[in-house]
Formats: C-alpha cells, structure tokens, sequence
C-alpha cells in the first residue's frame, strides 16, 4: 500500500466512522472499486486508534465525569443522571459484544461484498430517513431508559454487516425511540468507545500473532489522518446536526446505493 492509499483509507475512516453513512463500506470500495490491494489488518487497527483517540479526546470531561459518578455510585453514594448514563452506554454496548463473538468471522466471511454493501446502504438509508421525518424528537439523554439503551444496543449489533453504518443505525434507532437529535448523536458518539475498544484490541490480537513485519509509515499515516479528520467530523457534526438533520446522508446513502447497484449490473452485463 502506498503513501498516498494510506493517507485516502485514513481519511476515508476518520470522515465516516462518525457519520451516518458506513466507514466499513467505505474501506471495502477502494479494493473492489480500484482494484486496491487490502489494507491489512495492522492498517485497520492504525485507523481505529485514531478514531478511538479523537472520540475520546473530545468527550474527555463527560467521561470523566461518567467515571467520577459511576465510582461514587458502587460505593453507595448518589446515583447521578452521569452515572445512569454509564450503565445505559454497558448496556448497550452487550448486544454487539454478544453477536461479534459468535458471528464476526461468518459475518466478514459471508457478507463482505459489494452487492451486500449496495443492499444495507439503500435499505438503512431509507429507515433512517423515516426516523428523521417522523420521530418526535423530543427527549434530552438524561432521560433515556434502560429499554431504550437496549433497543440502541440492539440496533448497534446490525452494525457488523458491511454497509449498516454504526452511527447510522443507532442515530436511527434514537430518533426512532423520540430523542432529540442532539442527544440521540451524543449517544452514538459515547457508545462507539468501548465498541471501537473491543474491535480493535481484538483486531491487535491478530496483528501480534502475525509473522510479517509491519510496514510503519503507512501505518502512523493512518492512526494521524484518522485522529485529526474524525475529531474535526465530531466537532461539525454536533454542531451541524440541528440545522441540516441526517437528510444530507440520507441522499447521500440512496446515491451511492443506486450507484453501486448499476456499477454492478453494467459489470455483470
């Protein structure tokens, strides 16, 4: 992999990890678009450090506050609305653990293809538009139910079929359950850290079993790029969000959904 592929797959992550529209999807295209060779799994752990350092850093005061409230909690003491939001983010984050473990391989194996990709982006394109038009959009985070974290949860563990998009499906599922878009978005942004941990401490675990060497140049332009394109998409997302809605990914999904399907019919034909 070049300079120059590194720097493009990295940039790809960091601008679509957060937003609505498959960072798994888009690391797939290159390779079945262009011909690219696959990035390897060492260059998709790089990525997802980035993206795990830039989410972290910019909701660094809210997890510290979540972690001061959830340790004060375990010894007894006041169970603040922090706290409460911890346990909805472990709750949620269970049903992902669940289905990776069981069916990540199968999964990767199995659906890892264009026309998988093509069938997810147009199908949740369309559910998160009805979300958007319809959910009332009227409940802050600190009123989120345990059901509803659930729920969120549940929806994040479709998530690891190429093309779903996590903070898609879980931006849909919280619009859908009445959150107000803001809070609905901060949700999904807190929930990504302990499933971006897990895949990839997981995804480590292969790379330190693997015999090559590791090419490191492509790699520090990785988890660089990453950093820096995530954390800038973190900051205009929240801030865009009330003005423009998820209708701009919506588009953007059923463009590339249609795209993709006569891409390969005129390569079929």
């Amino acid at each position: 992999m070049s300079d120059w592929q590194a720097l493009i797959l990295a940039l790809l992550q960091g601008l679509t990890e957060f937003l609505p529209i498959s960072s798994s999807a888009h690391l797939i295209l290159p390779a079945q678009l262009f011909g690219w060779p696959d990035q390897g799994l060492a260059f998709d752990v790089a990525v997802h450090v980035g993206t795990l350092v830039a989410v972290i850093s910019y909701f660094r005061h809210d997890l510290q506050q979540m972690l001061t409230a959830g340790t004060t909690a375990l010894r007894g003491g006041e169970v603040r609305p922090e706290a409460r939001l911890l346990g909805a983010i472990l709750l949620a984050t269970l049903p992902a653990l669940v289905l990776g473990g069981v069916a990540s391989e199968l999964i990767a194996s199995a659906l890892r293809s264009t026309w998988v990709i093509a069938v997810t982006t147009l199908l949740f394109g369309v559910l998160m538009g009805i979300a958007d038009r319809y959910g009332r959009k009227q409940q802050p985070l600190s009123a989120l139910t345990w059901r509803q974290a659930l729920w969120i949860g549940l929806a994040q563990a479709l998530a690891l079929i190429p093309g779903t998009s996590r903070s898609g499906i879980t931006l849909t599922m919280a619009l859908a359950l009445g959150l107000q878009p803001q809070a609905a978005a901060r949700f999904s942004f807190l929930l990504s850290i302990p499933v971006i941990l897990l895949a990839g401490g997981y995804q480590a675990l292969g790379v330190w079993n693997q015999a090559e060497p590791l090419a490191w140049r492509p790699l520090m332009i990785g988890v660089l790029v990453s950093f820096c394109s995530a954390l800038l998409v973190i900051h205009l997302f929240l801030r865009a969000l009330a003005r423009i809605g998820l209708w701009p990914f919506v588009l953007y999904r059923l463009a590339l959904g249609i795209f993709l399907c006569l891409w390969l019919a005129c390569s079929a034909g």
